[in-house]
């Protein structure tokens, strides 16, 4: 790896990744990933791991295995503490890294407007550990209430407030007023429908999937509603103290139960200038992803705010897709063999979301028409399964989902609690 230039690619999500892909076998570049897993996942897909109707590794892949035909690329497991833009460096818990070149594709995290007890208490969903987290939540909880004589402590364990009626809420809600449905019933006799405290759904905006069209809004709420599941619109949560969920419109919900799904924001670290940041802690960057004050930092996905894009002009979506194609753009340039630079233009390709079994919304781009019911249902499996990072974890979803359609039903309900056996930096 003589003479190349040194790409350090902070975060290996979608935009990362994407980025690699494009690289991996370059000549002109020595690509060094950092990312505190070792493993890349399917955010997407979160909540069905949390709900256990998917194993974990049914949507994660270890980055060593997928990196093995890239042969400029290295790995680096390590967490990012600062960086050092004078000397061309960054701080790693385990040591420092130099580049010629960084690339920040971090992510966003929960977002809890800085309320102290919702983000002590509540329960994110941001990482496999969240998931996995939320499981044996549930689970031990479930397991916990079969226990208890008395009724309004069952219904405390056994309620849940989802905050945020985006795509993971709405996902959420979904699949876990079926589970209350179906498998509560088969699994927990020792429990009555009036032990089920109810699902809610809050959110402080005037619709659910307020950014999908009118028609998939109306029929995912219609839907969600059929489900049992209890809306709360124009409503936001003003604090949680592990026992009750106190709302802005001035009612409490008792619970022990609320699952944070209701903003994100940009990962912030030390180094950059503040004047960087934009909303929502994102880096700001000119159209070809460069971060505004230095010659040799770029940002992809959900931690840029890129400028430049007249269809955008408060930046894109923190999705999927402008995170991929920020990242093939940049790849782009940067192997580009004339020097003639391509500003980053963000190409719809429309959004989908999920209710439950046989039930998803569809938006085409623009929202100039859409879809719903059981074709959605299936476009979103296929596009889904084909997000999955390789065939191993696609055909693993496909027949997670199979069985799942077939007998309303799954496997995957264990608790597991590791023991951290070394609290050492890695």
């Amino acid at each position: 790896m003589e003479n190349k230039q040194k790409v350090v690619v902070v975060g290996g999500g979608f935009a990362g990744l994407e980025l690699i892909k494009g690289l991996g076998n370059s000549k002109k570049y020595e690509v060094i990933l950092v990312d505190v897993n070792n493993y890349n996942f399917f955010p997407p897909l979160i909540y069905q791991v949390s709900t256990g109707f998917m194993e974990p590794s049914a949507i994660s892949y270890p980055f060593r295995r997928i990196l093995r035909k890239s042969p400029s690329v290295r790995f680096r497991l390590g967490s990012l503490v600062k960086v050092v833009p004078s000397e061309n460096m960054i701080v790693l818990n385990n040591g420092d890294l130099h580049y010629d070149i960084l690339v920040m594709a971090t992510g966003a995290e929960s977002n809890f407007f800085g309320n102290a007890n919702v983000e002590k208490y509540s329960l994110p969903m941001k990482t496999i550990s969240d998931a996995l987290s939320l499981r044996n939540t549930i689970l031990t909880r479930l397991d916990r209430a079969t226990r208890l004589p008395n009724v309004a402590d069952r219904r405390r364990l056994l309620t849940f407030v989802i905050a945020g009626a985006g795509p993971t809420g709405v996902e959420l809600s979904g699949i876990l007023a079926e589970m209350s449905t179906s498998i509560l019933k088969k699994d927990y006799p020792e429990l009555s429908q009036e032990d089920l405290g109810g699902i809610y759904l809050i959110d402080g905006q005037d619709a659910v999937l307020a950014a999908m069209s009118p028609k998939s809004q109306q029929y995912t709420f219609k839907k969600l509603r059929q489900y049992g599941v209890k809306i709360k619109l124009n409503t936001f949560v003003k604090d949680f103290d592990n026992e009750k969920v106190h709302l802005s419109d001035g009612s409490e919900i008792q619970t022990k139960n609320l699952i944070w799904a209701a903003g994100v924001s940009a990962k912030t670290f030390d180094g950059f200038k503040k004047d960087s940041f934009g909303k929502g802690n994102r880096l700001k960057t000119n159209a070809y992803n460069l971060v505004e004050g230095y010659d040799n930092i770029y940002a992809l996905g959900d931690c840029a705010l890129v400028s430049g894009d007249a269809d955008f002009p408060h930046g894109h979506p923190q999705l999927a897709q402008p995170a991929l194609q920020q990242a093939k753009n940049l790849a782009k340039n940067l192997e580009g063999k004339s020097g003639k630079w391509v500003p980053f233009r963000y190409m719809d390709k429309g959004s989908l979301a999920i209710i439950g079994r046989n039930k998803a919304v569809l938006d085409f781009p623009g929202q100039k028409s859409s879809i719903k019911g059981f074709l959605a249902w299936l476009i979103w499996i296929f596009v889904h399964i084909m997000g999955l990072v390789n065939f191993k974890n696609r055909i693993r979803a496909f027949f997670n989902w199979i069985g799942y359609y077939i007998y309303r039903d799954q496997y995957f309900r264990m608790i597991i609690k590791p023991k951290d056996r070394e609290n050492s930096n890695t």
